[in-house]
């Protein structure tokens, strides 16, 4: 299972590196949208955090401290949104790999199964939760005492802050697919779905 910590660690003020080359996404997500949103995006996210935290009571601490300690809290929403996108964005790359996509196999697809009905379904509500995103946000699969869910959240937000354990997740501001699809959120989506979500990743996130 690839723990919070770890995310953590890989991410906690420096900008981490891509689990892969920066054009094995290709065609899907092409190298030049992969270095602005990687390189200048999720950088800009860390740096803005280190200047945040420094000599504060956040220096140091790990996002996830960060992100619970924040959360839904006004006069610390700057270095919220720096953190839990910092966080997100770390969960994302993760979240895709090269001849990634398909469907999932063996407990996730169970899961999938006795959550949703089918994978079909599952698949369904995902795409039409990232399609119906109003503005910037992110889509999930996360995981509650409940079951599988599929859950939307806007701007930094995460089902972090809902108590959920999030399984994978797909990037739906602009700046992940526009320079790619322009305003085709949709075809973005079911391309990833298609050719890049990485399942093992979110079943070694199981609880």
């Amino acid at each position: 299972m690839i723990s919070n910590e770890t995310i953590d660690t890989i991410s906690l003020h420096f900008l981490p590196m891509l689990p892969y080359p920066e054009n094995a996404l290709e065609p899907v997500i092409s190298m030049k949208t992969i270095r602005f949103h990687h390189g200048r995006h999720h950088r800009g996210y860390i740096d803005n955090l280190n200047r945040l935290a420094e000599r504060t009571a956040f220096a140091g601490v790990p996002l996830m401290e960060i992100i619970a300690e924040t959360a839904s809290k006004p006069d610390h929403a700057a270095i919220f949104n720096s953190a839990s996108q910092a966080w997100n964005h770390a969960f994302y790359w993760r979240s895709l790999k090269p001849r990634g996509g398909g469907k999932p196999a063996g407990a996730l697809m169970n899961r999938i199964e006795a959550s949703f009905g089918s994978f079909d379904a599952f698949r369904k509500e995902l795409v039409a939760a990232a399609t119906a995103q109003f503005g910037s946000g992110w889509v999930w699969l996360a995981e509650d005492v409940e079951g599988l869910k599929v859950v939307k959240t806007a701007n930094a937000d995460s089902p972090l802050i809902l108590g959920m354990t999030p399984l994978l997740t797909i990037d739906v501001w602009e700046h992940a697919y526009y320079l790619d699809v322009q305003d085709r959120r949709a075809d973005y989506v079911n391309a990833v779905l298609d050719n890049l979500i990485n399942w093992d990743f979110a079943a070694e996130n199981l609880v």
